[in-house]
């Protein structure tokens, strides 16, 4: 494990989200390594600093007491007959609301398993030797490798005047899949945008959530799905979603 890849770990050594296999590896690192101990050090020291400080703020009296102001007040309670009636019509609803309802809570499921592979790939990737299978800042050289390896080549852009360094690129298996992996860097931080084409041909706009402790940026265009993921902060990763957009859309034109 190389300095660089343990930087990016060590925020999530610390918080207990690396898993047996690379904790012990960035451990390994840092027994060896005097200048990324003292980085530990003092992220650790950093993060007691601010666990010790009382930051919590409690809500004065008066604002809840606006807010129970601020609610409808009670009607008066029904009758017999129209609770009966409500009850019947809800019934109804509920029914054939039940099987719309169970699609939303399993695709919210299959949505966040994605999201908690592509995270894994990304933390693999990290591992020494797993970053890239194809090594070059050049968009030309790392496009043309992908080809005979996916049914669609992922676009390839250079954002490296834009401040985000594109390095190389890989396969890598997302949902029993094979998917592209395009790497870029931010400094010291990993970018990993991975792409799958989907047969749904609808546009979807970008959204981040953050997974233990990594921001994810999704979004869906001419029939690929794209997931940006790394732990930069999420408005640096909305900036890049958007410059790689943007370098899509003038490409096309």
């Amino acid at each position: 494990m190389t300095c660089d890849e343990a930087e990016i770990l060590l925020h999530a050594l610390i918080d207990g989200e690396l898993d047996a296999g690379h904790a012990r590896e960035v451990e390994d690192h840092i027994a060896n390594c005097a200048a990324c101990a003292a980085a530990l050090r003092d992220y650790r020291e950093m993060s007691k600093a601010v666990a010790g400080a009382d930051l919590r703020y409690k809500a004065p009296p008066e604002l809840r007491r606006r807010i129970e102001a601020s609610l409808p007040r009670a009607q008066a309670a029904p009758n017999r007959r129209s609770v009966l009636r409500g009850f019947a019509m809800g019934s109804a609803v509920s029914a054939i609301a039940a099987t719309g309802l169970v699609a939303i809570v399993l695709r919210n499921d299959d949505q966040s398993r994605i999201t908690s592979e592509i995270v894994s790939a990304h933390l693999r990737s990290l591992q020494a030797g797993h970053l890239t299978d194809v090594v070059s800042t050049d968009q030309h050289t790392v496009k043309p490798w992908f080809n005979g390896r996916l049914d669609v080549a992922p676009p390839v852009i250079d954002l490296t005047a834009l401040g985000f360094t594109l390095i190389g690129g890989r396969l890598d298996y997302i949902d029993a899949r094979p998917v592209g992996a395009i790497v870029y860097r931010r400094r010291l931080h990993v970018i990993n945008l991975f792409v799958a084409q989907t047969a749904n041909t609808e546009t979807r706009a970008p959204r981040t959530e953050t997974f233990q402790g990594f921001n994810v940026r999704s979004w869906s265009e001419g029939g690929l799905n794209y997931w940006a993921v790394s732990d930069i902060a999420a408005d640096e990763l909305a900036e890049f979603s958007e410059k790689f957009q943007g370098a899509m859309k003038t490409s096309a034109g």
